[in-house]
């Protein structure tokens, strides 16, 4: 058998890769080491599950050969020579635990340092002086401020999910942590898109800097079976049962919105009889981590997630991606889809479409560059029709069994078939044994299609406007920190749980904004729009109390 090398890996890491199973490079992986690339500050962007980590690992490994060969003699035990930053616990686990095989061979020490973790496990592994250090925005800076960490030797900087990293607040941690590292140091970024706000950061953090891509959102969907299904918000679950009844064992994601709604979602299918668990920042490390190796080993197939609460997940075997809430952009669908339809493996990413967003969502898959089937949700006969196929498929292999009763077995089976009809006693078998799946099908009734009410002329706006006495309610975001109508609409819908239609002006200040919302539901507004949020934690509504800022209106 030929062996596998990779001749062109940087610090003889072609080896560990052979060993690891690599066979080839992925494109992400190829593209960061040409040449040109040697000393340029990066900007990574490529697709969920295209081998980023590993990629990274690639860049920095000179780093950290040069970082295993200093002694350090300073007065603070950890002075790392790389550092990364993670939105979240679980993709800083992940990340070290990818860089922990690939730089084994170098004798390198990969600790991390998240939230939701014990200080003195911290310390503990502070005290190894670890050459590569990953880690959370708020404990690394936390460490740095107790002064168990120096970060005065740090070569090179990488942030990981750097736009998610950013929408959830950490900005002012990332800068803290940025300017703790001497200035000739290497940054790079690492983001599935690179949206203003991080461009932003980039171009005050970097120098010299590269982009470089791995799959364009065309040849990340590939593998990905894309398809809409126009529900109801009062038929959701029954359409959800009805999908899950489908392939009742296949592993699947399902994405809501908000941390409540994981809760809730995967409480309704578990008394379903369906094997399901939420996942969401309300969960501490151990219980995640529980989470999520129930689902990786398949004892919990069926995840509800939000957004957030999935980055970083790395399970290559998700069989589909259910968007039950809808993404706000095409940048979250792509990111969202692309946790199926990895390593080689097809996928399936199906989206849930109310029936008032559906022009919404054409442009939205437009924009994702994918082509989506619209698909009617299962019934009674398709589902049962796949219940019986799986099982003649699974008989069809069936051999002679090796065991140890098996002679009981059959002696029971020639005693049921003595003088019966074997259909019909095939048959019972089958109503005991309920091969259909955990629960009976929904019955659906179908939704005819309208046209978005969230594309009205702007005529019908000012109508609209005008007929209604609108209440009025202060953003603390304003064009200083980049507010713009549309962004500041989308956050106003997902944060209020309403729909466009439900908004009147939107006026841009400086430092604040004002928007109107349909005085109907402006309590109901009020109360979702208040809880915390992890995505834009600093964004507060309130009720309007002063004049209107000085602006523009949408």
């Amino acid at each position: 058998m030929h062996e596998i090398s990779f001749p062109d890996v940087p610090a003889g890491l072609g080896t560990v890769l052979a060993e690891r199973g690599f066979t080839e490079l992925t494109p992400i992986q190829t593209a960061v080491l040409n040449p040109d690339v040697a000393g340029r500050d990066l900007r990574i962007s490529s697709q969920t599950g295209s081998g980023k980590t590993v990629a990274l690992g690639l860049v920095v490994a000179e780093e950290v050969v040069e970082a295993v060969n200093l002694v350090n003699r300073g007065p603070v035990r950890a002075r790392p020579s790389v550092v990364l930053i993670a939105p979240t616990r679980e993709l800083a686990v992940q990340l070290t635990e990818e860089l922990s095989w690939l730089f084994k061979p170098l004798g390198a020490t990969v600790v991390s340092l998240t939230g939701g973790t014990s200080l003195g496990i911290d310390f503990r592994d502070l005290k190894r002086d670890p050459q590569v250090l990953v880690g959370t925005p708020g404990r690394v800076r936390d460490h740095l401020e107790r002064g168990s960490l120096e970060l005065d030797r740090v070569r090179v900087v990488a942030l990981d999910e750097a736009d998610e990293m950013l929408a959830m607040g950490f900005e002012e941690e990332v800068s803290a942590i940025l300017d703790a590292t001497p200035e000739d140091r290497r940054t790079h970024l690492v983001s599935a898109t690179f949206p203003p706000r991080v461009r932003s950061v980039a171009a005050r953090h970097q120098r010299d800097s590269l982009m470089i891509a791995g799959t364009t959102p065309g040849e990340s969907n590939s593998d990905i079976d894309y398809r809409t299904m126009v529900v109801a918000a009062n038929q959701r679950l029954s359409a959800l049962v009805n999908v899950l009844l489908m392939e009742p064992d296949a592993k699947t994601l399902i994405f809501v919105r908000t941390r409540i709604d994981t809760t809730g979602l995967s409480d309704a299918l578990a008394d379903l009889g369906f094997a399901a668990r939420p996942l969401s920042g309300d969960l501490n490390q151990r219980e995640r981590t529980s989470t999520l190796n129930a689902f990786r080993r398949g004892q919990t197939p069926i995840l509800v997630a939000t957004d957030v609460a999935a980055r970083g997940l790395d399970v290559q075997d998700i069989a589909q991606v259910i968007h039950v809430d809808l993404p706000e952009n095409a940048e979250m669908l792509t990111h969202r889809s692309g946790r199926t339809g990895r390593a080689g493996r097809k996928g399936r990413s199906l989206i849930f479409v109310p029936p008032r967003a559906v022009r919404r969502v054409d442009f939205m898959l437009r924009d994702a560059g994918v082509n989506a089937t619209r698909t009617d949700i299962p019934n009674r006969d398709d589902i049962f029709k796949s219940a019986d196929r799986r099982l003649i498929e699974r008989f069809a292999e069936v051999e002679t069994t090796d065991r140890a009763d098996a002679a009981r077995l059959h002696k029971v089976a020639a005693d049921l078939l003595e003088d019966r009809d074997p259909a019909a006693v095939v048959a019972t078998l089958l109503a005991e044994a309920d091969h259909g799946g955990p629960c009976v099908p929904r019955d659906i009734i179908p939704v005819p299609v309208q046209d978005s009410r969230e594309f009205q002329p702007r005529s019908s706006r000012k109508q609209r406007r005008a007929s209604c006495n609108w209440a009025r309610f202060q953003v603390s975001w304003g064009s200083h920190h980049g507010a713009e109508p549309g962004r500041l609409l989308a956050i106003a819908c997902r944060r209020g749980q309403i729909t466009s239609k439900d908004v009147g002006a939107i006026t841009i200040g400086s430092r604040s904004s004002m928007i109107e919302v349909n005085p109907k539901i402006a309590r109901a507004f009020s109360r979702s729009a208040a809880r915390p949020d992890p995505r834009d934690p600093r964004i507060k509504f309130r009720e309007w109390q002063e004049s209107k800022p000085q602006g523009h209106r949408r």
